[in-house]
């Protein structure tokens, strides 16, 4: 995260104390400007610029060198820092941007049309965290993927790094005026050895900490304070140890292109599979401290000077801004009338990305920093005013939910409502049923636009992700000792078929067990993620296999995404892999005589269909079937010529020859990008009760 103050320390020109960096550098402004392109350019294209998630470590030992470096003057000059002043100056440099577009992303969390209404609730309740400065923390606690871009992302998700920062303000401070209070105290007044020390161990214990916490729970690791600190504390390093700020001609020149072409590499081949933070962080971490360090600038051809040149310069001086502005329009802009995901719409985005930033700074950034109203009077009045404008947008963003809360449990209540009295013909019976054929429903959509990401099923305690590896049945319907038992097992896509299974096991008099783990389809094969995840993936297929040998089952159903990266170790493809993973887990029960029923998946689009259906007509919402559906979906494939293996294929619900639909029959199908709303899901009851059923007759014969 660029912090707005950072150039204004940079700029400082006061002379060197104790060693300590302070005289302008603006190839750190350079690569500030790489940093926040590379986190742009990944959010506006993740598949091209896989790794850029990482210019936000750049950033990260940027601070630690900037503020360290600042500190740690003021430390020498005066014996101590002064707090109240200090913080006093970031409020005034980062707060007046940060809230003037928190306020921006609650007014739009007012209009239904720029915000589904039912992510109104959680959009809400992240504008509140990142607003006192704790997104990363509600973030790591209710389990969000970032690199695997999971869930349905806020506007203001990436405030997660501010919240850091803002922590690391507050924190790094502390820990050094401690750490010299500790060299006065007791080794004989070196104040700058016992910071050194201190932020040295700081540092390494919490490296040590983020090693083993991406191990062993990646996905809160990548936002949790303490596992970032490493990253202040070396940029920390490098401001207060000389010999460390490289003024030798060739060592500096390879020193800082090496860290730049380190940057480029993993900017460009690092993906949501790599482990990260973790071990992997340390790479970009010390590529960014390797060019702070190359500190000779003789030559034009130098890294220190390429950095230095305009362009970089103003990109760096807008970083800020820029990093502000460009989540919350990629995320509101497919939601925008008339808008497209085109390269051209994405394009025209960017730029007005850079106006937004380069007008805030100018008019926003830059005269906050000097608001004589603030800096005249002491800092405890600049301390309450930030008080005061973090409360002003709470209360937008709470108006925001109490202008919209009615029609949120309305919209909730109509679900419901739909799902018991569906209309004649709905969904996947349009298609389906012969009956049904020449019925119209005109613009109808059910559930609305606007609701549809509600319409998921409830009992998420049976649905375990992430690195949990732990075989969580749920047991539901019939408890006759006579009753047919069936199983339910795959990932997030048999997961959301599990309300409509609750149905049908009520109705039917089946008793109904579940297992679920999200992105862990039901196979033998392992899956391509390194880590932790692969493992606890691997390690719930064992639990489940366990589990089910010693259960009675009567039938076993199965779904699971089509686009699951699996190892080809020892075969010829993942796609062969994938098969034969199928086959052999399904091949446990089918040698004890129970039947598998399992399903072709469903399209996968690249953005939720829901925001365009909020804007535009449903027949402009359509999408390429070449672009929207895995045609050798390893499912179809691994069911073909299995005796006792039964297959689905809905394909023709959502799609014909040639593109995919968002709704069919008036049924919305989609709740997000790739899971189907469970109103859909029930519309295609029938045909999964009947394939049940037929395997069990057959069972009984």
């Amino acid at each position: 995260m660029p912090s707005a103050d950072q150039r204004d320390l940079t700029d400082q020109r006061t002379q060197t104390s104790a060693g300590v960096a302070s005289r302008f550098l603006p190839h750190v402004q350079g690569l500030r400007a790489i940093a926040v392109l590379a986190v742009v350019l990944y959010h506006f294209w993740p598949g091209r610029v896989s790794g850029g998630y990482v210019g936000v470590d750049v950033f990260f030992v940027i601070s630690g060198f900037l503020i360290t470096a600042h500190l740690m003057r003021e430390l020498t000059t005066t014996g101590t820092v002064r707090l109240s002043q200090f913080w006093a100056r970031r409020a005034r440099r980062l707060l007046p941007a940060s809230l003037l577009v928190l306020l921006f992303c609650a007014l739009v969390a007012m209009s239904p049309y720029l915000t589904p209404t039912s992510a109104l609730p959680n959009e809400v309740r992240e504008i509140l965290a990142s607003t006192f400065y704790v997104e990363n923390w509600y973030l790591a606690l209710n389990s969000a993927d970032y690199l695997n871009h999971s869930g349905d992302p806020t506007t203001v998700q990436h405030y997660w790094s501010l919240s850091l920062e803002e922590q690391f303000y507050v924190m790094w401070p502390l820990i050094m005026l401690l750490a010299a209070w500790i060299g006065v105290k007791f080794f004989r007044g070196s104040q700058r050895r016992a910071v050194l020390v201190a932020l040295g161990i700081v540092s390494v214990v919490s490296f040590v900490f983020c090693v083993v916490f991406t191990i062993t729970d990646p996905a809160p690791a990548y936002f949790v304070t303490f596992g970032r600190m490493w990253q202040f504390g070396v940029g920390a390093l490098v401001a207060l140890i000389p010999m460390l700020r490289v003024q030798h001609a060739i060592g500096s020149f390879i020193l800082g292109w090496g860290g730049i072409l380190t940057l480029a590499f993993v900017i460009f081949t690092f993906d949501g599979q790599t482990p990260f933070p973790g071990y992997m962080a340390a790479v970009p971490t010390l590529a960014a401290a390797a060019v702070i360090a190359a500190a000779n600038s003789e030559r034009w051809w130098y890294p220190t000077r390429v950095l230095s040149i305009r362009p970089a310069q103003f990109v760096g001086d807008i970083s800020y801004s820029l990093y502000l502005w460009h989540w919350p329009l990629i995320i509101i802009a497919p939601s925008v009338p008339f808008w497209g995901l085109t390269i051209y719409h994405r394009v025209a985005l960017l730029v007005l990305c850079f106006v937004l930033a380069w007008l805030t700074k100018r008019f926003v950034e830059d005269p906050a920093r000097s608001w004589k109203m603030l800096t005249s009077r002491p800092a405890r009045v600049t301390l309450w005013s930030s008080l005061a404008g973090m409360l002003l947008v709470a209360g937008v963003a709470g108006a925001a939910w109490a202008v919209n809360a009615q029609t949120y449990n309305d919209g909730v209540t109509a679900i419901a409502d739909l799902r018991e009295n569906p209309p004649e013909c709905f969904g996947a019976a349009f298609i389906l049923d012969d009956a049904c054929s020449g019925t119209e429903f005109g613009d109808t959509v059910l559930p609305a636009p606007g609701f549809a990401g509600v319409d998921r099923p409830t009992d998420s305690q049976c649905f375990v992700q992430l690195n949990d590896a732990r075989p969580v049945s749920c047991e539901f319907g019939s408890d006759a000792t006579d009753a047919p038992r069936v199983a339910l097992i795959g990932d997030s896509h048999a997961y959301q078929l599990l309300s409509t299974f609750q149905r049908l096991a009520d109705d039917r008099g089946w008793h109904l067990t579940t297992y679920f783990k999200g992105a862990c389809p039901w196979n033998a094969t392992p899956l391509s993620t390194p880590g932790a995840f692969g493992a606890a993936c691997t390690e719930w297929r064992d639990g489940v296999r366990a589990q089910l040998a010693d259960r009675e089952l009567d039938a076993v159903f199965t779904a699971a995404i089509a686009t699951t990266p699996y190892s080809s170790a020892g075969y010829d493809s993942s796609f062969d892999a994938a098969v034969a993973g199928y086959r052999e887990a399904w091949g446990e029960v089918l040698g004890r005589g129970v039947p598998v029923i399992t399903v072709v998946d469903n399209p996968v689009w690249e953005t939720d269909p829901n925001k365009c259906l909020r804007t535009r007509d449903v027949a402009a919402c359509d999408g390429t079937r070449s672009d929207l559906l895995v045609e050798d979906d390893p499912l179809r494939a691994a069911a073909s010529g299995i005796d006792g293996v039964t297959l689905l294929d809905f394909t023709n619900v959502f799609c014909d020859e040639s593109v995919c639909w968002p709704v069919v029959g008036g049924a919305n199908i989609y709740r997000d990008q790739d899971h189907i709303t469970v109103t859909f899901a029930d519309t295609l009851a029938p045909w999964y009760a009947a394939a049940v059923e037929d395997a069990l007759a057959a069972r009984d014969e």
